[in-house]
């Protein structure tokens, strides 16, 4: 039938809701559009199984069926990642951090293979009480202070200015091992040594980054719709700002402006005023839970607001850890898309 051009459409329950691994007709019917709809089922003879369950709607055309999204649909299509080739590792930011330290940890270079560390690393200090100041990094600290403990007594000892006696500095040195690690030939350069630590604390910065580059994709979509910066789009506003600029009444998500948020962008339209948020998590955790939980309450009090809607593009499959949290504000939450929702046009459709 297929073959002879006509329309099929076809109806199964999702073998999912009892497996969520079985992929039977996602398999046999993937040349086919697969939406996955709430279908309620009121006779069974188990009655804890009536109630909702997922339907399969399978169709060979590409005319949009009119239905209410469908949540669990839209989970599957989140992206694994959106990285660019700067997300893995800022060198730049690596090398200027090693360049502001290069003369210190040349100085300190001195002491490898030193048989007598603790006599030389005095005598160098004396002379050069700056070399102090890359001591932390030797450890993966990004600190002017580091406070120990241990039998002997506690200390914080300062990295900025010396507030202790050298000898107490010896005893650090000692104790945290780099000592050790400069004396007996472990590393051979201080300077390499500190820009393999450089690279290796970056890569705790690509979480940030991964949000960065949620932002940047959303902009250029806002862009490619004809919005144009500081004209119709805006970069993180807040609250207070877009009050002074459009004499609008924000005070249900200020907390009668007690509290500031800012948004993403702020785009604005000859109707509306729409709030933006853009973030991307590759990996799930505890903060996704959150991040969830108040875009919902956020939505729920913008609804009262005349004039501003609040719009959230999400994305990353860090959210099946949190899949309930987001559902909850899938459901309540008219405006929240990912990527695929903007590829197909969302921007058009929203930013009215």
């Amino acid at each position: 039938m297929n073959d002879k051009g006509a329309k099929i459409v076809v109806s199964n329950s999702d073998p999912r809701n009892y497996n969520v691994d079985d992929n039977f007709f996602d398999d046999i019917y993937r040349t086919y559009n697969i939406v996955r709809v709430d279908a309620t089922r009121m006779i069974n003879s188990n009655g804890k199984s009536r109630g909702k369950i997922k339907e399969l709607i399978i169709h060979n055309f590409n005319e949009v069926i009119d239905m209410s999204r469908d949540f669990n649909n839209w989970l599957l299509n989140f992206r694994e990642s959106i990285a660019d080739y700067k997300y893995y590792t800022d060198f730049r930011k690596v090398y200027k951090n090693v360049e502001n330290i290069k003369i210190e940890l040349n100085i300190l270079n001195s002491l490898i293979g030193s048989k007598n560390i603790e006599n030389d690393f005095e005598k160098l200090l004396n002379k050069y009480p700056e070399i102090l100041k890359c001591i932390p990094i030797l450890l993966a600290v990004r600190a002017d202070e580091i406070y120990a403990s241990d039998a002997q007594g506690d200390f914080n000892y300062s990295f900025k200015n010396k507030n202790l006696s050298i000898e107490q500095y010896k005893i650090f040195m000692n104790k945290t091992g780099l000592f050790d690690l400069i004396s007996n030939h472990i590393i051979n350069n201080l300077v390499d040594y500190v820009t393999g630590v450089e690279t290796g604390l970056d890569s705790n910065g690509r979480k940030n980054r991964g949000g960065d580059l949620m932002e940047n994709l959303v902009e250029r979509f806002i862009i490619k719709a004809g919005f144009q910066k500081n004209k119709t789009y805006f970069k993180e506003m807040y609250i207070s700002q877009i009050t002074n600029k459009w004499d609008i009444d924000l005070s249900a998500i200020s907390n009668n402006g007690k509290t500031e948020k800012r948004f993403d962008f702020v785009v604005k339209t000859n109707q509306m005023i729409y709030g933006v948020e853009a973030n991307f998590y590759v990996s799930g955790g505890s903060k996704l839970n959150e991040t969830a939980r108040s875009y919902k309450k956020l939505a729920l009090e913008v609804d009262i607001i005349k004039g501003f809607t609040f719009v959230w593009f999400t994305d990353g499959k860090g959210w099946n850890n949190a899949r309930n949290n987001l559902e909850e504000t899938f459901d309540i939450m008219e405006h929240l898309y990912n990527i695929k929702d903007l590829e197909d046009g969302i921007i058009r459709e929203v930013f009215k």
